[in-house]
């Protein structure tokens, strides 16, 4: 393994910022100092730049196997990597779904051979597989994914029986997706009759995937939750009124409920529509500024513990067909970080918040190993970005397969400058690496 010295980065750690040194040896931070004075395989003068934990994605769908029309763990990684984000945990409605301990495995050895990027596989929960994903190793995977609303094949959980065993028997966390399918189903015929099929738009998503849907279905997993003890994380909050069902009154450490929010959720609202169309629609629904706002305030007060992307990437002529046949999801990975770094540009967020919601709670939400902080002794993932690079989205500067992007056209004021996974330089200066840098995550249970 090689050795990489960083001289003179300004550390963004723990609620603190400081200029130092760091030496890099066989994978792991060796050494934080003012001065390093010491032969090093590779130097990268840091001066001016901003060190942070590389950022941890809790949840993309990455496509294969079985989408790979859309995005693989190869090109999506490399995508990641480019955009800070040193590890991902990637969702189990691939085809097949990932409803076996075989197909797991799979998935890991896919993985190992092609990943950029640091990686772990959600093991899938449907009506009828309790059995397979009570095998699953918790030291292992990252955790249990449950539908509690629309989804892709088998894998919608709304039999109330195979829940309640679930959240009961579930010895790891359980990660869920909240929508009210029945609310939904209403909605959409409630629309159709009112409007006509036809001349149903992308302006009536929120309207369909409505508030009441997410918040029937949140309550319902916090209750389980509640119920039964389970470690419960709810993704994805698109509403201002869950998150009040959140709690700030114990460190994250203790809880045993706790939430997700979105890039997107952060950035876009409903008035976006107009002007976006089918390329900002996500399932759960982005919704009213109001909802923006108050998820923001959430993140900063400590309700929302997490900030990630739900990258879920489609090709533009998936997405370009009418709004009823125009798939929900898009990519996100290589231009989420610098979108939060914006938000600290315009005075909404710190650069201590965006690492502690983006690395440090990540880890300690999910309990990987030696990972989310900048501390000597751990794993060396590490993103370092200059906070005044402005440069422009374009099809040209855009790594995902699909090679669109929601954000085509914003000019972002901050830039990647490297990233770091497990010790190895992964982006140099604009340049991918390839070569496979990923490892497998693990985890303290």
């Amino acid at each position: 393994m090689s050795s990489i010295l960083i001289k003179a980065a300004t550390i963004v750690n723990e609620n603190k910022q400081f200029t130092a040194d760091l030496l890099i040896k066989d994978g792991l931070i060796e050494r934080i100092d003012g001065t390093i004075d010491v032969k090093a395989d590779q130097e990268i003068n840091a001066e001016g730049l901003h060190l942070f934990p590389g950022c941890i994605d809790d949840q993309v769908h990455f496509r294969e196997p079985g989408l790979t029309h859309k995005g693989e763990i190869y090109t999506e990684s490399r995508a990641a990597v480019a955009g800070g984000i040193t590890s991902f945990m990637e969702m189990p409605n691939t085809v097949p779904n990932t409803l076996t301990q075989e197909l797991l495995e799979q998935k890991y050895q896919i993985g190992a051979q092609k990943s950029l990027a640091n990686y772990s596989f959600f093991m899938g929960a449907s009506n009828d597989n309790l059995d397979e994903v009570l095998k699953t190793d918790a030291s292992q995977v990252c955790g249990i994914k449950v539908f509690m609303g629309s989804s892709t094949g088998n894998m919608l959980v709304d039999n109330p029986k195979t829940l309640e065993h679930l959240f009961a028997e579930s010895p790891m966390l359980i990660a869920t997706h909240c929508e009210d399918e029945a609310t939904i189903k209403a909605n959409l015929e409630h629309y159709k009759q009112l409007v006509g099929e036809q001349n149903l738009t992308i302006k009536f998503h929120p309207k369909i995937r409505s508030e009441e849907a997410c918040y029937l279905s949140s309550s319902m997993a916090v209750a389980l939750a509640k119920k039964h003890n389970t470690r419960l994380h709810i993704l994805h909050i698109s509403t201002e009124k869950e998150t009040h069902l959140f709690s700030n009154a114990i460190p994250l450490s203790e809880k045993r409920i706790t939430a997700e929010a979105c890039i997107h959720h952060l950035w876009f609202s409903d008035a976006d529509y107009e002007t976006k169309g089918n390329l900002i629609k996500w399932n759960p629904a982005v919704k009213t500024a109001t909802d923006r706002e108050g998820i923001l305030k959430a993140v900063l007060d400590g309700r929302i513990d997490v900030i990630a992307t739900d990258h879920a990437p489609h090709t533009a002529e998936e997405k370009a067909q009418p709004y009823m046949q125009a798939p929900s999801g898009g990519p996100l990975v290589q231009h989420a970080l610098p979108a939060m770094l914006e938000l600290y540009h315009q005075g909404k967020i710190t650069l201590e918040q965006i690492a502690e919601k983006m690395a440090h709670n990540v880890a300690t939400l999910f309990r990987i190993e030696k990972r989310g902080f900048i501390r000597e002794g751990y794993w060396a993932d590490i993103a370092l970005v200059n906070l005044n690079n402005p440069w422009t989205v374009t099809k040209d500067n855009i790594l995902y397969k699909c090679n669109w992007s929601p954000f085509e056209g914003t000019t972002f004021k901050s830039k990647i400058a490297h990233t770091i996974v497990s010790g190895k330089l992964a982006y140099h200066n604009g340049q991918l690496v390839e070569v496979g840098s990923g490892s497998r995550l693990s985890f303290r249970q």
